[in-house]
C-alpha cells in the first residue's frame, strides 16, 4: 500500500543566485498534522512562478522515496530532507514507471488525478546545489509528477494513497515524459496521449505541434519551441548581386537582391527575414542587420525595404553607400513570423517599416487569388512616409474580399482623406472593433514596440485568442527569465573584464561582436554578461526555451541536449563557439 510519508510546504522566497535574485517556492519543509487540499495548493503552500508551476492543474506535486535513494546513490549524497525536490508530497510508492496520467487517488479526505509529468527547470537546480539537475531529471526518466485537487479535503502524513480508477490508455508518468522531451515522438503514442482528458492543456498543445510534425518530416522539436520554418536553404552568408534600387518613401529604400552564379534563390515564405553582413568601411568590424523580405514569395529576386532613422549607420550606408552592382553578403531566409494557411479572415496590422513583413504575406494571398476576408491596416505619419502606398492597392483590388484602412497621425495638408488615408490619428483596436474586423481573424501585428505593446494587449483585452496574435519585432525580442527578479534594462555592451580572444561571437539583432572568453561557460552566459535579451528556463538542454537561430559558424555542447534542436538552430545554454559565429539575438 502506498503511503504519504511526509506532507511539506513553503511559501515562496527570495534568494540569491549567480548576482541575481531568483523569487521561487522550491523550498518545501514538512509540517505536522490534518492540512486542506485546496484547489490551487495545500494550505500554507505557494508557487513563486504561477505560469510554470501553478495552477488547478499543478496544485500538488508529488516525489517518490525510491527517487530519492536513487539520487542519493548516484549523487553520492546521504543528507537529504523531504521536500529536497520541492514536493508536497513525498510518498512510499507511486512510482513515475507504474502511474499513469489520469490515474485518481484517494488520500486522506481529499481525491486527486494524476495530470502531466513535472516541468523541471533551474530552480530544482539552485535547490539541489547541482547545477544539471534539471537535466538529469528527465534524462533519468524520474521527473516526479502533477496532481490536480477534484475533492477537497484534509490530509496528513502517515495517510495511506488508495487508487481509485486508473487513467485512460494507460501511458506512465515516465513514458509521457519521455514523449515530450526525448528523441522519437511515435505517432500513435501521442495520438494516444491526446486522448487524455486530464492531461494539462500545455502539454496537450506540445504534442498537437509533435504530431503535426511527424507528417511534415520538419526537424527540431516543436512541442517545446515552435516551429521557425524548413531548415534555411543555405548555411551562413551567400554573395547576392544589387540588381536594382528605388526609393520608396523619404525614409525608405528598397534593394532588389540576385545571385551572382545559375544557382537560383529558393523561395521565402512569406514574412521571413534575411540577414545582411554589411561591411561600411575596410577597418570597421562588419555590421549585422536583420530585414523582412517584402516582395512576393515567388519572385526569383529577394527584396528587402530598409527605413533610414536619423541615427542608422547601416540605413545611412544602403541609402546612400550601396549602389546597383555591388555584391552582399546575405543569410538565408528564416524565421517565424509566416503567413499560416487557412481560409479563416486574415489582418495585416502594421505601422511605418513594420509593413514590410506584412506586405510580402499581401502577394501570397493575391498571387493564389485567396477568398479569404484580407484586412490591410496601416498607420504612418502622412504621404511622405508611407511606402508601397500603390503597390498595396493594386494587390487589394485582386483580393474579392479585401478591405482596407489607413491611418496618418501626422497628415500633411496637400493629403486626401478617402483618398490617401481613411482616418487621421493612429491605428487603434477600437478602430478595428468600429471597422467591422472579426474578433476570431488571425491578426499579423508588426511595427515600432509601442504599437506591438499597445495593439497585442489590446487585442488580447478585446477576446482574441493569443494562438491568433502574430507578431515580429525588428531588433532584440523580448526576454524570458522565469523567476528572475528583473533588474534595471541595459542597452547590450562588450561585457566587462579583459577582452576575450576566442572566436567572435556577433549577436545580430543586437548589433553587437564580442571575441569569447574561457570564463564563461556557455553562450547564454555570455549573452547574459553582455545585457542581451534572452530566453532560457532550465539552462541544461532539456526545455529548448534559448532554441535560437544559428546564422553562420558552427558550436560544440559542452552537455548534450536531450534533443537536438531544428537544423540551422543553437541551444545557447549549453554550447560554445567553435569558430566565429552569428547568433539572431
Amino acid at each position: 500500500m502506498a503511503r504519504l510519508l511526509s506532507l511539506n510546504v513553503g511559501l515562496p522566497r527570495d534568494v540569491a543566485w549567480q548576482g541575481r535574485t531568483v523569487h521561487t517556492g522550491i523550498w518545501k519543509a514538512p509540517v505536522q498534522g490534518r492540512r486542506m487540499a485546496r484547489r490551487l495548493n495545500v494550505d500554507g503552500d505557494g508557487q513563486g512562478d504561477l505560469a510554470g508551476h501553478g495552477g488547478e492543474r499543478r496544485a500538488v506535486f508529488v516525489y517518490q522515496l525510491d527517487s530519492y535513494h536513487y539520487w542519493q546513490d548516484h549523487l553520492g549524497r546521504t543528507a537529504f530532507e523531504y521536500g529536497q525536490f520541492g514536493e508536497n508530497f513525498t510518498v512510499d510508492g507511486l512510482s513515475d514507471s507504474e502511474v499513469c496520467i489520469g490515474d485518481q487517488y484517494r488520500i486522506g479526505g481529499a481525491v486527486f488525478e494524476v495530470t502531466q509529468p513535472r516541468v523541471t527547470c533551474y530552480r530544482v537546480g539552485i535547490r539541489m546545489n547541482e547545477p544539471l539537475m534539471a537535466s538529469l531529471l528527465v534524462a533519468h526518466d524520474r521527473p516526479g509528477f502533477y496532481f490536480r485537487v477534484l475533492q477537497e479535503g484534509e490530509i496528513e502524513q502517515g495517510d495511506e494513497i488508495v487508487r481509485l480508477l486508473q487513467g485512460p490508455e494507460s501511458i506512465t508518468v515516465r513514458e509521457m515524459n519521455a514523449l515530450l522531451y526525448k528523441p522519437g515522438h511515435p505517432p500513435d503514442r501521442l495520438e494516444r496521449a491526446l486522448r487524455i482528458p486530464a492531461l494539462g492543456s500545455g502539454w496537450h498543445e506540445s504534442f498537437v505541434a509533435l504530431l503535426e510534425r511527424t507528417k511534415s518530416g520538419a526537424g527540431g522539436n516543436p512541442g517545446l519551441a515552435p516551429r521557425a520554418g524548413p531548415p534555411p536553404p543555405w548555411a551562413g552568408f551567400r554573395p547576392l548581386r544589387v540588381a536594382d534600387k528605388k526609393r520608396e518613401s523619404d525614409s525608405v529604400t528598397s534593394l532588389l537582391l540576385e545571385p551572382t552564379d545559375e544557382s537560383p534563390l529558393p523561395p521565402a515564405l512569406p514574412g521571413q527575414f534575411i540577414v545582411l553582413r554589411l561591411c561600411t568601411t575596410p577597418q570597421a568590424p562588419p555590421l549585422l542587420r536583420s530585414y523582412s523580405l517584402s516582395g512576393a514569395p515567388n519572385d526569383p529576386r529577394y527584396r528587402i525595404s530598409i527605413k533610414r532613422n536619423p541615427d542608422s549607420v547601416a540605413g545611412t550606408y544602403i541609402r546612400d553607400g550601396i549602389q546597383i552592382g555591388n555584391i552582399l553578403d546575405v543569410a538565408a531566409p528564416r524565421g517565424s513570423f509566416v503567413l499560416h494557411p487557412g481560409d479563416g479572415p486574415v489582418v495585416l496590422l502594421s505601422a511605418g517599416i513594420g509593413a514590410t513583413p506584412v506586405l510580402a504575406m499581401l502577394h501570397a494571398l493575391a498571387e493564389t487569388n485567396s477568398p479569404r476576408h484580407v484586412w490591410w491596416i496601416y498607420g504612418t505619419q502622412s504621404s511622405t512616409e508611407h511606402p508601397f502606398a500603390e503597390e498595396v492597392s493594386a494587390r487589394l483590388k485582386t483580393l474579392p474580399h479585401s478591405h482596407r484602412h489607413i491611418c496618418y497621425s501626422a497628415p500633411a495638408p496637400t493629403d486626401r482623406p478617402a483618398a490617401d488615408f481613411d482616418a487621421p490619428g493612429r491605428v487603434s483596436v477600437p478602430a478595428l472593433r468600429d471597422l467591422g474586423v472579426p474578433p476570431d481573424a488571425d491578426f499579423y501585428l508588426c511595427g515600432p514596440p509601442a504599437f506591438m505593446t499597445d495593439l497585442t494587449a489590446g487585442l488580447a483585452t478585446w477576446g482574441v485568442a493569443a494562438a491568433r496574435i502574430h507578431t515580429e519585432t525588428f531588433g532584440a525580442g523580448p526576454a524570458l527569465t522565469p523567476g528572475i527578479v528583473a533588474p534595471p534594462l541595459k542597452p547590450p555592451h562588450v561585457p566587462q573584464g579583459a577582452a576575450g580572444t576566442g572566436p567572435l561571437v556577433s549577436f545580430a539583432r543586437s548589433g553587437l561582436n564580442v571575441r569569447w572568453a574561457s570564463s564563461f561557460q556557455s553562450l547564454l552566459e555570455m549573452a547574459e554578461a553582455c545585457d542581451v535579451p534572452v530566453r532560457w528556463a532550465c539552462r541544461t538542454g532539456v526545455c529548448h526555451t534559448c532554441e535560437t537561430a544559428l546564422i553562420a559558424g558552427a558550436v560544440a555542447y559542452q552537455l548534450d541536449p536531450v534533443e537536438p534542436p531544428a537544423d540551422g538552430n543553437v541551444l545557447i545554454c549549453c554550447s560554445k563557439p567553435n569558430e566565429d559565429i552569428v547568433i539572431d539575438l
